[in-house]
């Protein structure tokens, strides 16, 4: 094929899809006015009435103004042939499209994915607030971890008191007397103890349920239908609430007691007096009451350590649900809805392959034009009207040759001498005749 067709052939598909050019930026144009429209009025407050019109006025804004935008473009962009012309072109194109996705192209994603953003953005609440519920039941239960060693105690201290009364096993004298007095004292605070960390476990365990009822009820609003207003406004009301459930499980441990308690052991630890009838069975006595205070002081030293490392674990921070719009939903969220993004910012920007397009259809133009010769330019139309042309100036040429020829037929005649007149063929005039031809 050469050059001359190739071109002729580009000029008439440009000029067969001058229409359709239209017809596409129109309808993108349309289209991103109608989901950026979607996205303005999930962001404005105010009346109904109000809502609308000013979300179609922005809209139709944002259409019309890329509308303009393209068509500019496509129509001068593909006709610059200097490089600087076409850069700085370039160069306003970029800023053009930057203003268009700042403009248009994230509120066209908020209206694509704006609900399932914030159904996001309710999934991760939901499970930070998960954590927390599980954090602060296991902060609460962590004093129970303690009850297996003060029950052992407690047997101990039993045990040690009924086998001295029956045998006599720590004095070498058998019967109740102070150390008995003793070991049973020690064994009733720790039976205390014991029955005080038991009974938090039913507090502790009834906070724990009422939380994961709220959990259960704000897992149910992410993902029911309905709008999706509604369902965040009924999440806060209930992330509220396991707010307070979450606080409480946090007061409810008993690990600071249990701390003060077991302090309170060796601090408190009070000796009975010997009673011992005779002087060898009371000092038997105070050195078996001395070995039970270290022993009392150890274990109060253990169960602090322990409720002390029970209190150093982490609290639960202090966490606010704060709900988010469709639109900052989308952005937060950006990451998990890409396609969203990418459809959004396509249907703005899809012009510029246009413009593209027609700037290499032009460019190929303009280089088969400098390839082929003058003649071959030169169109059936333009032979058409050159004939025509031809036509009329040939035509002009004639009539001006007859016109110049009869003016030379007439030049004889009119230069030949005069004829003088003869009398009889003058006519006189009469005085006013006379006057009026004088001047």
């Amino acid at each position: 094929m050469s050059r001359a067709v190739q071109t002729r052939r580009l000029k008439e598909h440009i000029a067969s899809l001058e229409t359709m050019t239209r017809f596409v930026l129109a309808t993108l144009a349309l289209g991103s006015g109608v989901y950026t429209y979607l996205g303005v009025r999930s962001l404005l407050d105010g009346s109904a009435t109000l809502v609308f019109f000013a979300a179609v006025i922005y809209s139709v804004s944002v259409s019309v103004a890329m509308y303009g935008f393209w068509i500019y473009l496509i129509r001068f962009l593909p006709e610059m042939r200097d490089g600087g012309s076409r850069l700085a072109l370039v160069g306003i194109m970029a800023v053009g499209c930057a203003m268009i996705v700042a403009m248009s192209s994230w509120l066209n994603a908020a209206a694509l994915a704006g609900s399932a953003a914030v159904e996001q953005h309710l999934a991760v609440t939901l499970e930070d607030y998960t954590a927390d519920l599980d954090q602060a039941h296991g902060n609460a239960l962590g004093a129970l971890s303690l009850l297996p060693d003060i029950q052992r105690a407690s047997e101990r201290f039993a045990r040690l008191a009924a086998d001295e009364q029956a045998t006599g096993a720590l004095t070498g004298t058998s019967g109740s007397g102070s150390v008995v007095q003793l070991l049973t004292q020690m064994s009733a605070q720790m039976n205390e103890l014991a029955a005080t960390i038991e009974a938090s476990r039913e507090t502790v365990q009834n906070g724990f349920t009422e939380g994961q009822s709220h959990l259960a009820t704000m897992r149910g609003l992410v993902s029911a239908p309905g709008p999706i207003d509604q369902r965040s406004d009924q999440f806060a009301a209930e992330a509220v609430k396991l707010t307070g459930v979450i606080a409480a499980l946090e007061q409810t441990s008993i690990a600071p007691s249990v701390m003060r308690a077991a302090a309170d052991l060796s601090v408190g630890f009070i000796a009975p007096v010997a009673d011992g009838s005779t002087g060898d069975l009371a000092g038997r006595q105070d050195l078996v009451m001395a070995t039970i205070r270290t022993s009392v002081e150890a274990q109060s030293k253990a169960l602090a350590d322990a409720a002390g490392e029970i209190l150093a674990q982490p609290k639960v921070p202090e966490r606010r649900y704060v709900p988010l719009t469709s639109a900052e939903a989308v952005i937060r969220y950006a990451a998990d809805f890409i396609p969203s993004w990418a459809g959004a910012i396509s249907i703005d920007l899809l012009p510029a392959v246009l413009v593209g397009v027609m700037c290499v259809v032009h460019a190929a133009m303009r280089r088969g034009e400098d390839d082929i010769e003058e003649a071959d330019r030169i169109t059936a139309g333009d032979m058409m009207r050159s004939l025509d042309l031809h036509e009329a100036l040939l035509a002009r040429r004639q009539a001006a040759a007859r016109l110049e020829a009869a003016q030379e037929q007439q030049q004889p005649a009119a230069s030949a001498e005069p004829v003088p007149p003869s009398a009889e063929n003058v006519t006189p005039l009469t005085l006013g005749e006379r006057k009026r031809s004088d001047p």
